[in-house]
């Protein structure tokens, strides 16, 4: 069987990657074990978040599905941070976990240029060193152009609940084992990495009236009026479910110093490294003993669904002590646990293998996304399969690469970040990791990226008749606000942008107020008003971070060649030599971003880089 692309992996790096690759023409195989995984969230079925959120908007201002499916299944939506500036504003939604899978396997089967071929991967195919396709467990062949793996936790993928191991790529599921080697024995460096979920109740087991009354149970319900994730969503979302907050207390932290040593994460069981920002309940007891209490989210996994996700109660203790720690809970002291949480180990490649593209420089033709790079979380997954999905796509069809910098997205900034920095733990993104986050907002998404999806063939006609539409709305608003008169508390009448500039003032106010007028359109009143008040309220600082990003540009986009010969260059140190040659990075910016390589060192590239140009030309 013959395809422009292969896809290996159907979760949220493998959906992006597929529907990116068929949108720009190619024919592309999706190779997945079952249907039940296509979209699949094994662990929180959320969506969003801080940082996240701005992922999601990205991926769908490029023409991803992410954002479209969150907002058709999503039961209780929450716009973060509002009460911190616009940089940090994020959208989180609950998902039906059922229905979002079974939204984004009807997605991906509609597409023309998209065939499901049920099996597992066993091994790369090679041509002349190019990727060529893959071969089957059952034998059979898939030769392709190019190749996407997305194996998210499969790869020699290990489950531990106390002293049980079985290997496995989550629960009830085997690992891939063959396709690991294959990888290991094609030279890529080969890592182990560690994550975790909490074990699932049934919601028909907990009173939850009675822990409301008792006070031990909090209610959080939703935003009053729901933001949605796509900018092409024009009906108003609906919260169909609240979720409830609780806390441990000192007696569950006890039961856990108590059994510390079934622990595989702390009897020396477990050897991957485990993410630092979301830690297991054994992390937070023995890490932090100086807290009373650590908060829990409780949040049931569809609308239908009886299974209920204990937030923040990750644990990998044997399933008897942790129906224990359950029922220790204030307020589950009846709960019924349906399955224990557990920890698995996976094998990852250092994604400093790859280039900006996420092709491996190692092997043409081949492109890893998800957590097989080291990342963790549905978002960064996602962003990362589509940018593959894309550039396997073209390169399958003769065309350039794609990619994506720091001042332009945060997907830019999460790539840059594992193919200079590589991963020591689990990469999770966070808006203290941009630079320019005033101009990488969630409401300019569309306005900074849906043109470059154009480009690459993922945003159809409608949906950029639609986009040319709003960003014809948000420039006629900016020129309207730049002439209508206001009167401020002084007194004096100024420009309605010059009266925004004031904190006091807000642009959805002088609209209520009748001082002015903001066309807006059914479904978006609330982008088309923040675009245009950040806009205006924050210009002089969005100038700045414009200046510095042009500034930065420059030195970025000097290029460094492929085979640029780091040993000849005079008075660079044998550790700088090593670490340069090691990342290969493309231009003297990502050079300054290599671990360990100094502004002296990239200094000094620079300088040869000028008589290595010329010696070659």
């Amino acid at each position: 069987m013959f395809f422009d692309v292969v896809v290996i992996g159907a979760g949220h790096a493998g959906a992006e990657a597929a529907w990116a690759a068929a949108n720009t023409g190619a024919s592309v195989a999706i190779c997945t074990l079952t249907a039940s995984g296509i979209g699949h969230m094994p662990c929180n079925p959320a969506i969003g978040g801080t940082a996240k959120g701005h992922l999601v908007r990205e991926i769908d201002a490029l023409g991803g599905l992410m954002g479209r499916a969150i907002d058709e299944t999503g039961i209780q939506f929450k716009l973060l941070n509002r009460s911190r500036g616009p940089a940090v504003w994020s959208p989180r939604a609950q998902a039906d976990k059922a229905a979002y899978g079974a939204w984004v396997r009807q997605a991906l089967e509609a597409h023309p240029n998209i065939t499901f071929i049920y099996g597992r991967a066993a091994r790369l195919l090679r041509d002349s060193g190019h990727a060529s396709g893959v071969k089957l467990e059952d034998g059979r062949t898939l030769t392709a152009r190019a190749v996407v793996i997305t194996t998210g936790t499969f790869l020699n993928g290990l489950i531990h609940v106390g002293p049980d191991q079985k290997p496995a790529g989550r629960a009830g599921e085997p690992p891939t084992v063959e396709l690991a080697e294959s990888l290991r024995s094609a030279g890529f460096r080969i890592g182990r990495l560690k994550t975790g979920t909490p074990p699932r109740l049934d919601r028909e087991s907990i009173d939850f009236a009675a822990a409301v009354d008792a006070g031990v149970f909090h209610v959080e319900h939703g935003d009053s009026e729901p933001v949605p994730f796509s900018f092409s969503t024009t009906e108003p979302r609906r919260n169909q479910i609240p979720c409830w907050i609780v806390h441990t207390n000192q007696a569950i932290h006890a039961l856990v110093r108590e059994h510390i040593h079934l622990s595989p994460l702390f009897n020396g069981q477990i050897t991957g490294i485990g993410p630092r920002y979301c830690p297991s309940l054994e992390d937070k007891v023995m890490k932090f003993p100086d807290k009373e209490r650590h908060q829990l989210f409780l949040e049931p996994e569809g609308i239908e669904s009886r299974e209920l996700y204990v937030n923040g109660y990750s644990m990998s203790l044997p399933a008897d002590v942790q129906e224990r720690l359950v029922r220790a809970v204030p307020g589950l002291e009846h709960a019924k646990m349906l399955r224990p949480g557990y920890a698995i180990e996976y094998d990852f490649v250092q994604p400093t293998e790859l280039s900006s593209s996420l092709e491996t420089r190692r092997i043409p033709g081949l492109f890893l996304a998800g957590q097989i790079n080291g990342t963790s979380g549905y978002e960064e997954a996602a962003g990362q399969g589509l940018i593959a999905g894309v550039s396997a796509g073209r390169k399958a069809r003769g065309q350039e690469t794609v990619q994506l910098g720091r001042a332009e997205a945060y997907i830019g900034i999460m790539i840059d970040d594992l193919i200079t920095k590589g991963c020591l733990e689990p990469y999770r993104m966070f808006t203290s990791r941009a630079e320019y986050r005033l101009l990488l907002r969630i409401d300019n998404a569309d306005l900074r990226l849906t043109p470059r999806g154009r480009d690459w063939g993922l945003v159809d006609d409608e949906r950029w008749q639609r986009f040319q539409d709003r960003r014809a709305r948000y420039e006629r608003n900016i020129v309207s606000l730049r002439r209508a008169k206001v009167r401020v508390a002084s007194g004096d009448r100024v420009t309605a942008d010059q009266a925004l500039k004031q904190p006091e003032i807000t642009l959805a106010t002088l609209v209520k107020d009748g001082h002015v007028s903001v066309e807006t359109t059914s479904g978006h009143a609330h982008l088309d008003l923040s675009s245009v008040e950040v806009a205006l309220k924050f210009e002089g600082y969005l100038l700045r971070q414009a200046q510095s990003v042009e500034r930065a540009r420059r030195q970025e986009d000097r290029r460094i060649p492929a085979d640029f010969p780091y040993l000849r260059v005079p008075g660079l140190s044998t550790e700088m030599v090593h670490r340069l040659s090691d990342v290969q990075p493309s231009t003297l910016g990502q050079a300054l971003r290599v671990p360990g390589v100094t502004p002296a060192a990239v200094a000094v590239v620079g300088a040869y880089l000028h008589r290595f140009e010329h010696e070659n030309a």
